[in-house]
């Protein structure tokens, strides 16, 4: 049991300092990762290497951190999430094995990534209603343009919705189909609105980090300088720092509070002797 406490409070202090750097500066430094992946490892060989079960408790640790390996490339390379975040979703694969059994493992993977996705989507969406009143005018104004644009198509959608609904008097399942295909043009217009008017900031450019994406693409003589999901290189920042004054970046919400806020609830279950929803 102590070493599996050990590995929480190791995890607990990291994330903290991840969560803090992520909400200050919108970016979570290598360094934070890649040490509690090495201490993570470190700690499990050699607890493995004077303990009488053996070396099962280090082989759990990198068949976790293999298994998220995988899923943090996935969900980089997906565009689902940015490099801190893939980063910190495979040290979590280094931390969250806590039994010698696969299986056992396997369903604390399985009930940690159903919390983070239900609690990241709560986490989004409060976020951002919290960016629409911060910045009520720009984003109306970006809502009203989007929805005159897409007036048709939504409506369209919306009427499919209400037949939906209609259906769902005969057979339930269909209601909240056509709940979901009725608000769906809200939502979409929503979270675009909000990308377009509270994410994006004008800075000069000698604040420019590497990692920062350009909201746009930028032409310097003859090359342009494009906007991607990597973000801006050293070389790319020294080029637009001797060129323009001021750039625009694009932020994204600060993730990383939703690993904190799943890994807590997934220590509360586990102590709670809950290790799986299978």
């Amino acid at each position: 049991m102590f070493e599996i406490i050990f590995l929480i409070i190791l995890a607990l202090i990291f994330i903290l300092v991840a969560t803090f750097q992520d909400l200050r500066m919108r970016e979570v430094a290598n360094w934070i990762n890649f040490s509690l992946i090495i201490f993570a490892l470190g700690f499990r060989f050699f607890w493995s290497l004077f303990s009488e079960s053996g070396f099962g408790f280090f082989y759990q640790g990198l068949i976790g951190f293999g298994i998220f390996f995988i899923l943090g490339n996935l969900f980089y390379y997906g565009r689902i999430f940015a490099g801190g975040d893939a980063k910190l979703m495979i040290a979590m694969g280094a931390i969250l094995p806590f039994s010698l059994d696969f299986f056992v493992n396997l369903n604390i993977f399985l009930m940690f990534l159903v919390l983070f996705l239900f609690i990241g989507a709560g986490y989004g969406i409060v976020w951002s209603v919290v960016l629409a009143f911060r910045n009520g005018k720009g984003f109306r104004r970006e809502f009203s343009k989007r929805w005159k644009a897409h007036r048709k198509l939504s409506f369209g959608v919306m009427f499919i919705g209400l037949i939906l609904m209609f259906l769902g008097l005969v057979e339930g399942a269909f209601f909240g189909l056509g709940v979901f295909v009725f608000i769906l043009p809200y939502f979409y217009l929503f979270t675009k609105s909000i990308d377009n008017s509270c994410m994006v900031f004008e800075i000069p450019s000698s604040k420019l980090r590497e990692g920062d994406w350009l909201s746009k693409d930028l032409i310097i003589g003859n090359k342009v300088i494009n906007k991607n999901w990597e973000g801006l290189t050293k070389a790319q920042i020294k080029q637009i720092s001797k060129k323009f004054k001021k750039v625009k970046i694009k932020q994204g919400i600060p993730f990383i509070p939703v690993f904190l806020i799943s890994f807590l609830v997934l220590v509360f279950l586990w102590f709670r002797g809950i290790t799986g929803f299978f």
